[in-house]
């Protein structure tokens, strides 16, 4: 075999064996494109079809264990709420996770001219409009999952979400808020020690299944993912809870850059 045919059989050779190498690259390379999307497909239709614990949960359950003497929240966050809708002067609120409708005695319709109370859970908002006949000129209730991307929202002055974002995390809170685009934002979050996120009362078992939902909260990330939307703080109020647990309250305002 002469030079010439030597090195044309080895470059036939290579090129076999890059072709084979390849080929072996691409496939792996496709197994593993394929489990990553086989997860998410799997991550995305459990998500889709969970059944979301707060719509199993009862509203005398939810509220017989927040009024209960070692949680004392429901208190707590009344007298919150009151200061909430007049700190700013607001003509539209939207209240997140609105439950039962606590606060909302607090409602003069002669200064808040429109309420939208959203909630996940059906017999939450049918209590709710039952307690508050009196708003039924100025109060709305939305049935809204806001885990679901194909949501609509209205537009309002000021966003109220107490003891919200723990259970839908702060991606889907942003969310939320640039749909809405108040010109503010309060909220509260419970802040916990080493203890259970759930206080101890003769009704707490009922909200057992609620760890497959809870995101543990931190003011600096809290903040951080407001600002990266364009609201900056603005009040940061601390109240003690039973239990060594701490109710923060946050308040935002929209930068006039998005005004």
């Amino acid at each position: 075999m002469s030079d010439r045919q030597a090195g044309f059989s080895r470059f036939i050779r290579m090129r076999k064996s890059c072709v084979a190498y390849n080929l072996k690259y691409t496939i792996r390379k496709s197994v593993v494109l394929y489990k990553i999307i086989t997860y998410a497909t799997e991550q995305e239709f459990t998500r889709q079809h969970m059944t979301n614990p707060w719509k199993e949960i009862r509203l005398a359950d939810y509220e017989n264990h927040m009024t209960w003497h070692s949680v004392m929240q429901a208190q707590i966050m009344n007298t919150m709420m009151k200061e909430q809708f007049y700190q700013y002067p607001v003509k539209t609120i939207m209240i997140l996770g609105i439950a039962g409708g606590n606060g909302l005695e607090h409602i003069n319709p002669d200064i808040i001219e429109k309420v939208f109370g959203v909630d996940i859970n059906r017999e939450y908002l049918d209590e709710c409009a039952k307690r508050y006949s009196q708003l039924n000129g100025s109060l709305s209730l939305l049935q809204v999952d806001l885990m679901d991307d194909s949501i609509v929202l209205p537009i309002a002055d000021l966003v109220v979400a107490n003891l919200l974002i723990e259970y839908v995390g702060y991606t889907c809170f942003q969310k939320v808020i640039n749909q809405v685009q108040p010109t503010y934002v309060s909220c509260a979050v419970q802040i916990n020690a080493d203890t259970s996120f759930v206080s101890d009362s003769p009704y707490s078992n009922a909200l057992d299944n609620l760890d497959s939902v809870h995101h543990q909260m931190s003011q600096d990330k809290l903040v951080e993912a407001l600002d990266s939307i364009g609201y900056h703080l603005i009040l940061e109020n601390d109240v003690l809870l039973p239990n060594d647990k701490r109710l923060l309250r946050l308040d935002f305002k929209r930068n006039a850059s998005k005004q």
